[in-house]
């Protein structure tokens, strides 16, 4: 689900998020460092909260997550509650019993005689993977400066390392090790898990010798794999912390989202204590941090409501697109509405308060509050503010026009902000037809690249900054939507218009390009290349599975309300239509979240090569069709989602490629919720189910983490919302005492998930345990203590994870043959 804010610009979108989630539960390999306007799962607007996905401090914090809430009323009502307490005794011990019964009955995926095991370790530790790379400045003779984040057998935690393009080029780079996170774990015996870095802008920081190299980045650091994580500034020349001694920046284990505003000021959220949180568990407030200070003395300069799903702050630097330094700040009023605040500010205005540059200059104007919809975007590229709609707009009133739901249009920044939006004129950069949708984008130097999909096929299209960065010109794209993943991110989008290029498909393996958007108005492409922009192969993954033979096919199917619903399906050319090919159906479904096409390594190993049919499923909820298609599923109209997927399955029976006892269905997260539904409404129609990390207590959810800043996706259930539609999908709420036979089901978590809460899980197999006593219902149960929502924190416990869930289905599935 969605992670929480970032203070800084995002480069994630809605797909590359739905494809981080799915690598999480189908062995996929994601990567998408473009530029988004949708900010998804992970940026400072609130579509960064990734669905089901919190952080908490401490176990304190647990505690209060989990048992504050907690009334008389509530324990009579629901005797398991004691299972919320995430780490207490009681709690631990039903997990570690709950998993030696589950490898009891299942066998442990270690031992057994499939070898999915190690076949799917071996390709999570492969060296053969793509080390994609972000640029961190240049060397002095020009070369770029590349750092990776590495894990492989030798290092199951991971290297932050570094090379040159010259060297990353070539088939062997020569990699420098900048941290090691194995040998900083042993020294201070703290499971680490890397959680990312974000760098110190190189145009904002005196010591990168104009602008040459990176030299600070902030590292998130988490135990175990929770979301919660430590901050620790890291020095790149010396390659070493810097302590707070020496003036660095660090902080404990919290929430914490930091950016740099300049070299010695930081923009920070975190939990400062006594109403710095939101209700949802978010940043409530931002202090302006300078250097050598204390964080108890950081002046708190913006702050949102405790109802807010949280705030966030940041700069937005476009002088090297010909505009100016943007400010802003915005309220996550709820998952898909904001309040955003913004202002044009001098560098000097970035300075500490008492820095001579920042003293001498005249203070910076106030923040103009955005004058636009609650649901809607905004971004800047330039001198142009870009606004990406959510609902029709008609910012002109009279005017007679007015701009679709699901658009991108840009305007004037200067003037939208210093004389309103009635002062403007605007551009229509994308506008949605019934079958596209707006995904994301990517800038370089003077280009930006529109990443669209057509009826879940991915396309791209080129616009050049024209008019002094005012203005965007159409100068050509891809002819034809294809069914495949592609992502682009700017190598430096400040001074160079090359860019990353990566295509993958179901059983395409990842290939990696170096594009170059100025050929794209040459139009000569490059020998051996399709597209026009690509210049030369980098790196390619090589299969690592057995696809031949193996088709891919988009189908569709209709569901209940008559609506098309496609899917992808991936089988051999030569399968027999009997009935029995066990049939593998994934789906989320839920938080605007696009699937597609992508290459599925481990899905490949665990089932495609054993001769089973894999199937995705782009039902209501998702972002596939843009933001029509999502609001088609939310709060009373959840039932569109659920009716969708069944519509999917029973078209796969129907087909005669399956039967019920030949088909499962996976889903983790908001597609865990998916699973629980599907047990709970059709336990007829499934052969066997693995539900990972859900949500299923749908009653309590937003009480537990961050659950209280999805209500815009599900519903609020201390309103008239839950009599009214939300019982019906709380799957927790509705197990039937009277049906004598449900599907196997395994279900899955881990105790470190601080975003969707363990006891979602829980609960559900407790009660069903103690409901079902007599009965045909096997569920079986695995929690694994570390992992964070991924469910597993390294390579081993994610071969561990994977094989255990595909051996479950795939066994299950094979007793159901005729």
């Amino acid at each position: 689900m969605l992670q929480s804010l970032a203070f800084s610009r995002s480069s994630i979108s809605r797909r590359t998020v739905a494809a981080s989630i799915f690598a999480l539960f189908s062995g996929g390999v994601s990567w998408n460092p473009s530029r988004s306007l949708v900010r998804a799962f992970v940026t400072p607007s609130i579509r960064q909260y990734r669905a089901p996905h919190t952080a908490f401090r401490s176990t304190i914090d647990q505690s209060r997550l989990a048992s504050s809430t907690m009334t008389a009323t509530d324990l009579s009502e629901d005797p398991y509650l004691f299972l919320e307490e995430v780490e207490s005794e009681e709690s631990l011990q039903f997990a570690r019993d709950s998993n030696d019964a589950c490898l009891g009955a299942l066998g442990d995926p270690t031992k057994s005689d499939t070898g999915t095991y190690d076949r799917v370790l071996t390709t999570l530790e492969s060296d053969d993977r793509i080390p994609h790379v972000s640029q961190y400045g240049r060397t002095e003779d020009g070369d770029d400066i590349l750092f990776n984040f590495w894990k492989d057998k030798k290092n199951p935690k991971g290297l932050w390392r570094r090379t040159t393009m010259s060297s990353y080029s070539t088939d062997s780079p020569a990699w420098k090790t900048v941290l090691d996170l194995d040998a900083l774990a042993e020294k201070d015996g703290i499971s680490w898990v890397y959680k990312g870095s974000r760098a110190l802008p190189r145009a904002r920081d005196p010591m990168s010798e104009n602008g040459r190299q990176v030299t600070r980045a902030l590292l998130s650091l988490s135990r175990g794999g929770a979301d919660a994580t430590y901050l620790k500034e890291f020095d790149l020349l010396s390659e070493s912390f810097v302590s707070e001694e020496e003036g660095g920046f660090c902080l404990p284990e919290a929430k914490t989202r930091a950016s740099y505003k300049s070299r010695d000021v930081l923009l920070v959220g975190s939990d400062f204590g006594p109403d710095s949180l939101t209700d949802s568990g978010y940043p409530r407030t931002v202090r302006e941090w300078v250097r050598g200070t204390k964080i108890e003395d950081a002046p708190l300069v913006f702050e949102g409501e405790k109802t807010d799903v949280s705030v966030s702050a940041y700069i937005d630097d476009q002088r090297a697109h010909h505009g100016s330094i943007y400010e802003v700040r915005a309220r996550a009023l709820t998952f898909y509405t904001s309040k955003h605040y913004a202002r044009v500010v001098d560098y000097e205005h970035l300075l500490a308060p008492n820095d001579p540059k920042r003293l001498a200059k005249e203070a910076p104007p106030e923040f103009t509050e955005v004058d636009i919809q609650d649901d809607a975007d905004i971004d800047f590229f330039g001198k142009m503010i870009f606004i990406s709609l959510r609902s029709d707009w008609t910012p002109i009133e009279g005017s007679g026009i007015t701009y679709k739901s699901g658009a991108m249009i840009y305007t004037d920044a200067a003037t939208f902000l210093l004389k309103g939006r009635d002062a403007c004129k605007y551009t229509v950069l994308f506008e949605p037809e019934e079958k596209t949708a707006f995904e994301t984008y990517t800038t370089t130097k003077n280009y930006l690249i529109l990443s669209i999909i057509e009826n879940v096929k991915a396309k791209l299209l080129f616009y050049k900054l024209s008019n002094d960065g005012s203005e965007l010109e159409y100068v050509g794209g891809d002819a034809e939507s294809q069914i495949r993943a592609s992502s682009t991110g700017g190598l430096n989008s400040e001074d160079s218009d090359l860019f990353w290029f990566q295509t993958s498909g179901y059983t395409q393996p990842s290939t990696l390009y170096m594009a170059n958007a100025t050929k794209v108005e040459s139009g000569e492409s490059m020998p051996d290349f399709e597209e026009v922009y690509v210049e030369k192969e980098m790196k390619s993954l090589p299969a690592m599975y057995d696809a031949t033979g193996l088709k891919v096919i988009q189908r569709f199917a209709v569901s209940e309300d008559g609506t098309e619903v496609p899917y992808f399906l991936v089988m051999k050319e030569d399968t027999v239509l009997d009935e029995n090919t066990p049939t593998l159906l994934y789906g989320y479904g839920g938080f605007e979240i696009s699937l597609g096409p992508k290459y599925i390594a481990t899905a490949g190993i665990s089932w495609l090569e054993r001769g089973g049919a894999y199937v995705e499923a782009n039902i209501r909820g998702g972002g596939e069709f843009g933001p029509s298609w999502h609001q088609a599923a939310l709060k009373a109209n959840r039932n569109k989602s659920y009716e969708d997927f069944i519509a999917v399955a029973e078209h796969l029976i129907s087909t005669k490629l399956c039967k019920a006892t030949t088909l499962a269905v996976r889903g983790g997260s908001n597609g865990g919720l998916l699973m629980g539904m599907m047990y709970t409404m059709r336990p007829d129609l499934f052969g066997a189910i693995h539900c990972a990390v859900p949500l299923l207590d749908m009653k309590r959810y937003h009480t537990l983490l961050a659950g209280a800043s999805w209500m815009a996706e599900y519903g609020n259930p201390d309103t008239d919302d839950w009599e009214n539609f939300l019982y019906k999908y709380s799957p927790y709420h509705n197990i039937d005492p009277s049906v004598e036979k449900y599907p196997p089901m395994l279900v899955t978590t881990s105790t470190r998930d601080d975003r969707v809460h363990p006891a979602h899980a829980r609960k559900m197999v407790k009660k069903l345990w103690d409901m079902g006593k007599g009965k045909d219902w096997p569920v079986y149960y695995y929690e694994n203590i570390e992992g964070g929502h991924g469910g597993a924190a390294d390579a081993k416990q994610s071969a561990f994870m994977t094989a255990l869930a595909y051996d479950f289905m795939w066994e299950t599935l094979c007793k159901g043959r005729s």
